[in-house]
């Protein structure tokens, strides 16, 4: 029997150490609303200006750091990157049981945003590893880790802060992001020789952003990870309102928002997966756009939903869908950007989801309040709309651009070919002079 090759086996432990670190953050993300009370936000409004910064901190500061973290990585390697990412969240998130008050949380949360970061971490350590034409799948199989964590961490947390209190919660999602650190230590083997350093430290560490300049494509992906995840971000942190409001308040509201967020998750989870398997053969444009168009169009009846298993039906569809849009981004940054400049590349898309992810709340937030709950969907679809749209333009002048190319190469071929031909021409005339 032969041996599992060293890529695969450092993959099967990339995705172990992926899934138990989004398990751990999802953990304990659902119960900081509760835990805000605790600290002593207790009336209302308080509360929920408590509960939008402290879950805007993160996205913000993450926003900003990730691209230095990025561009780190391809000077001293990806796996220390990642296990930057998990030992910071394994501190910090246990410290977090120890707080007293809101500004203690706030400000550990800021400091969550600089120092973590692991799906971006883990996606370029991930695309450093396999070999190119495996990009596709094994992205997605690493998305499916992101989402399985997603679907199971809240029914976790949820059960822990139920049993035990909330500040025990977070250091649940301390040991998980501790375990995941051991995991990914021991098992992963990254082969990189680190750069020597030009310049100063300072200069070391700010984020590559020429990688744009030297790969434009990479410009419009960029913008689709931000799309994508401003859409998610729109009806993601109010979705438990609308099922209240759906509900007239009937008890076991916490449990449906928990169903229709897991499910979502968990379709989410199968449909990258699969979608990943077959990208490569199909395109990843032409993936990325369909996933686009369903996720749009799946979106729009949502608004119209007025039962909460009607809501639960369409927003797995969506799932489905938007499942398979970041490993088609991720697969096309591979294969756009020379390995050796994917960490800055990586680190800028993981800036651009942050600030979706950042803006989505407020955007959600400002639309339900002007003009109600169903606009959120339709707000959500528009966004989706326009980047499908996006997508299709590009798509459509790469499409142009080959023709073109095709036959510029061609006839560079053709011109090379009477070159050589009038050469050897040249040459046997001169032979037949020389004879005479």
């Amino acid at each position: 029997m032969n041996a599992m090759p060293t890529w695969k086996r450092s993959f099967a432990a990339l995705w172990v150490a992926e899934f138990l670190a989004i398990c751990g953050f999802a953990t304990s993300s659902p119960i900081i609303p509760l835990f805000l009370r605790e600290l002593g936000a207790t009336d209302q409004a308080s509360l929920n200006w408590w509960t939008g910064i402290v879950n805007a901190a993160p996205a913000i500061t993450m926003a900003v750091f990730a691209p230095i973290w990025g561009s780190l990585s391809d000077r001293v390697g990806k796996k220390p990157m990642l296990l930057r990412a998990m030992a910071g969240g394994t501190v910090l998130v246990g410290l977090m049981a120890l707080a007293t008050s809101p500004w203690h949380l706030l400000a550990l949360r800021t400091l969550q945003g600089c120092l973590t970061g692991t799906v971006a971490a883990a996606t370029v350590l991930a695309a450093s590893i396999v070999p190119e034409e495996e990009a596709g799948y094994r992205l997605g199989l690493l998305q499916v880790a992101v989402f399985m964590g997603n679907f199971v961490g809240p029914m976790f947390g949820g059960a822990v802060a139920d049993l035990a209190g909330s500040r025990i919660t977070f250091l649940a999602t301390s040991a998980l992001l501790g375990t995941a650190a051991f995991v990914s230590l021991r098992f992963i083997s990254e082969d990189f020789v680190p750069k020597p350093r030009a310049g100063s430290l300072l200069r070391s560490v700010l984020p590559d952003v020429g990688v744009l300049a030297a790969y434009p494509a990479l410009v419009p992906l960029l913008a689709v990870c931000f799309s994508v995840q401003l859409a998610n971000g729109t009806v993601g942190p109010i979705l438990p309102l609308i099922i209240l409001d759906m509900t007239g308040g009937a008890p076991g509201v916490a449990s449906i928002s928990g169903l229709v967020i897991g499910s979502s998750s968990l379709a989410a989870a199968v449909a990258a997966a699969a979608i990943g398997k077959v990208s490569g053969r199909l395109g990843y444009g032409r993936t990325l756009l369909g996933c686009l168009v369903g996720a749009c169009l799946f979106s729009i009846p949502q608004s119209l939903a007025r039962d909460p298993y009607q809501l639960l039906a369409l927003r797995v569809c969506t799932g489905i869908f938007l499942g398979g849009t970041m490993p088609s981004v991720n697969a096309l940054i591979a294969a756009r950007c020379d390995r050796n400049r994917q960490g800055a590349a990586y680190g800028l898309s993981s800036s651009m989801s942050s600030g979706g992810m950042a803006l989505g709340p407020a955007l959600g937030a400002s639309v339900a309040t002007g003009f109600g709950y169903s606009a959120v969907f339709l707000a959500t679809a528009a966004v989706l709309g326009a980047t499908a749209t996006a997508v299709a333009v590009g798509t459509r002048k790469a499409s142009d651009q080959r023709p073109k190319a095709a036959a510029a190469a061609t006839k560079t071929a053709a011109t090379a070919a009477a070159k050589t031909a009038a050469t050897k021409t040249a040459v046997a005339a001169a032979d037949g002079k020389g004879d005479r």
